[in-house]
């Protein structure tokens, strides 16, 4: 899909149509852009190997991370960490009237900007919820960043190292930020999903097994049919890929802790290492051991 480009002020945003399915880095270590209306190539549980910041420029919009559902307003961020399953949660109001900033950044970029003192990758991980609200001042600081980002241009050498600047700023001022817990989103903006958080616990627990849709049904207290046909309006993914996904990300985990490749598809569930390799490669692009070096 051809990339369009908005004029503002002083210069033209990176805008990407919400029909846009690409869930990939093409331009490296980060990329940032601008989407409208509803996101039709984000309706099912997804994930990816960087991290993903998305703040509500106007308009609101609802997203489904994992086991709970996020109502967002315009001004609000919402943080995802590496390999967790998201979507967006269509509404009655939510989507055809937002715009909002996708910020995307590989860990090994953000490692690279953090001081022995500072990690800032830790602002994904310091609370159960994942959506904020900062106070104006702030909230208006870190977009004024994110636009700077977006704008449109030729990637010289004094433009990544601007960049670079813009995003050591950002992720400062947002670790800092996120170590306030009243700036946290809560309350009615925030709903639990019981099904999936129950689905997702035992499988969390059980992925060495073989997990059965019976099985499943039967955490929940309901017939196959119902079951699987509530789990999948809900995520917008079968069981079995919801499953399989989580194979695959736990095999992530422990390639990235040094585990041989054997080790980590026999301690998720791969019975065969020919249905593990061809489940990583359509998820990643690459084989085990390229993904483990």
């Amino acid at each position: 899909m051809k990339e369009e480009k908005k004029k503002t002020g002083s210069g033209r945003i990176r805008r990407l149509p919400a029909t846009e399915e690409r869930q990939y880095l093409i331009d490296g270590d980060y990329e940032v852009y601008e989407k409208e209306g509803v996101p039709t190539g984000a309706m099912a549980f997804h994930y990816h190997n960087f991290y993903e910041i998305l703040y509500v420029l106007e308009g609101e919009y609802s997203s489904m991370v994992e086991t709970q559902s996020y109502h967002l307003h315009k001004g609000d961020f919402l943080l995802i960490d590496l390999n967790v399953m998201h979507k967006y949660q269509p509404t009655e109001a939510a989507g055809e009237n937002s715009k909002r900033i996708i910020l995307w950044v590989t860990g090994a970029y953000l490692r690279g900007l953090s001081e022995a003192e500072m990690d800032l990758t830790e602002c994904f991980r310091t609370s159960a919820s994942r959506a904020w609200h900062f106070p104006v001042y702030y909230e208006e600081m870190l977009r004024g960043y994110l636009l700077k980002l977006a704008m449109d241009g030729e990637s010289t050498g004094i433009r990544r190292t601007m960049d670079r600047g813009y995003l050591t700023l950002f992720f400062s001022h947002l670790n800092l930020l996120c170590t306030r817990k009243e700036s946290l989103l809560a309350g009615e903006f925030v709903a639990e999903h019981p099904l999936v958080e129950r689905v997702n616990a035992y499988v969390e627990e059980h992925l060495e097994e073989n997990i059965t849709l019976d099985v499943l049904a039967e955490q929940v207290h309901m017939s196959k049919y119902h079951f699987l046909r509530k789990f999948k309006e809900l995520t917008g993914v079968t069981a079995h890929a919801f499953v399989m996904n989580k194979r695959l990300i736990r095999a992530c985990e422990l390639l990235k802790k040094g585990e041989s490749v054997t080790a980590a598809y026999q301690s998720t569930g791969f019975g065969d290492y020919s249905v593990f390799l061809r489940n990583f490669r359509a998820a990643f692009g690459i084989a085990p051991g390229q993904y483990r070096s």
